[in-house]
């Protein structure tokens, strides 16, 4: 088994920064500029038949290796392009009545699925504070119930299987958002009970943008027709039938021409996680973030991230005056995390990260504060 910082060698930048921006953008591994390399060569050499070599399965294929990472079952995880899309395909399995047109959802989710449900107008969206409040809200009237596994400001897991409980038994459907949880905290879906999983590839998985995915449990992916579909749902799409007969399973969840480059680079984050896999990574991740709270506490910085493991997730957010400023001084020494407006610093170390760094930032964030180096980027605004 190899040392954890053994992998470091597996990631370039690595090289000349600190880099503790994984919820945001994971470090790209080197073998992903090596696969993207093998789909240009594939593209030159074969053509035209690099289709039926294995591109056109590739939004399956790959989405089963995702599918082996977060606990589903072979079939029943495809490939997007990001969890918008994904959701937007969901939504569309779905014809509201106003019997039934509820989308319980909780104010601490990422907002751009949000914008989608409220872009509807035949949709009541409820806004919660908490988790709590989700499962108080869920009643009869309620169709959807889009929640996030661990919240992306805070770092915090939520009560998921209350909620799947409380959704189910109100005949709802539940739509986890795993994005800020897949690699890093131990997800297994089929057990959960969801009824559809989303997540991507640019955060903790290593994966790289465009490699969004779509989890739908088996048995309702035999019976939904989402309308939001394309030729590659079609159950023999090179026979260019004038009408829709749906593929089975997952994918006719599909779309139109999957992102084969994305594709290819994506494998060479996920190949990572499962040589390594992710209860080790959670173990590791807790301990860090242990120390990032110990060494964040002794310097007098607000914590908005949960102290109990059970609650939190792989990131630690850090608050001092004038954050974002502070933010980007950091970044120009090289100390690569970000920030989010009401919370304060997101620090993401992955199982390539050192204790050393751990301690680096939180001493330059005081010394940044101390000095006053943060002054010149007052006015600072969140660029990623």
């Amino acid at each position: 088994m190899r040392p954890l910082l053994d992998y470091r060698a597996d990631f370039p930048i690595l090289e000349h920064t600190t880099y503790l921006i994984n919820h945001s953008l994971g470090a790209m591994p080197r073998a992903a500029e090596e696969r993207v390399a093998e789909y240009a060569r594939t593209w030159r050499e074969r053509g035209i038949r690099a289709w039926g070599e294995g591109w056109w399965e590739m939004p399956r294929t790959v989405g089963d290796q995702v599918g082996r990472i977060v606990g589903a079952p072979a079939g029943s995880t495809v490939m997007h392009q990001n969890v918008a899309i994904a959701e937007a395909i969901v939504l569309s399995c779905f014809q509201p009545t106003p019997a039934r047109n509820r989308v319980v959802y909780e104010r601490g989710n990422f907002p751009s699925v949000r914008y989608l449900y409220q872009a509807r107008a035949d949709l009541d969206v409820v806004v919660c504070e908490d988790d709590g409040g989700i499962v108080d809200a869920i009643d009869e009237r309620t169709l959807l119930v889009p929640i996030s596994h661990v919240l992306f400001k805070s770092g915090e897991i939520q009560d998921v299987e209350r909620i799947v409980r409380r959704a189910h038994d109100a005949g709802a459907h539940m739509i986890l958002d795993a994005y800020q949880s897949a690699g890093i905290v131990p997800l297994d879906v089929t057990a959960l009970g969801v009824d559809f999983a989303v997540g991507g590839s640019v955060k903790w998985l290593c994966g790289g943008p465009g490699n969004g995915w779509l989890y739908v449990r088996p048995d309702l992916a035999e019976r939904l027709e989402p309308t939001f579909t394309g030729w590659q749902a079609h159950e023999q799409p090179f026979a260019f039938e004038e009408e829709m007969r749906y593929a089975e399973g997952a994918a006719r969840f599909l779309t139109g021409t999957p992102n084969v480059p994305a594709l290819y680079a994506g494998t060479a984050g996920y190949d990572l996680i499962e040589e390594i896999g992710v209860e080790r990574i959670r173990a590791n991740s807790l301990r860090q973030t242990d120390l990032l709270l110990e060494l964040a506490d002794a310097a007098g910085f607000g914590v908005a991230s949960p102290r109990e493991h059970a609650r939190r997730g792989g990131t630690v957010t850090v608050h001092v005056d004038e954050f974002p400023a502070v933010h980007r001084e950091l970044a120009e020494r090289q100390i690569l995390c970000d920030f989010r407006p009401g919370a304060g610093i997101r620090i993401g170390p992955h199982y390539f990260t050192s204790d050393d760094e751990l301690r680096h930032v939180v001493a330059q964030i005081a010394e940044i504060v101390e000095t006053g180096a943060y002054v010149r980027h007052l006015g600072a605004v969140a660029r990623h």
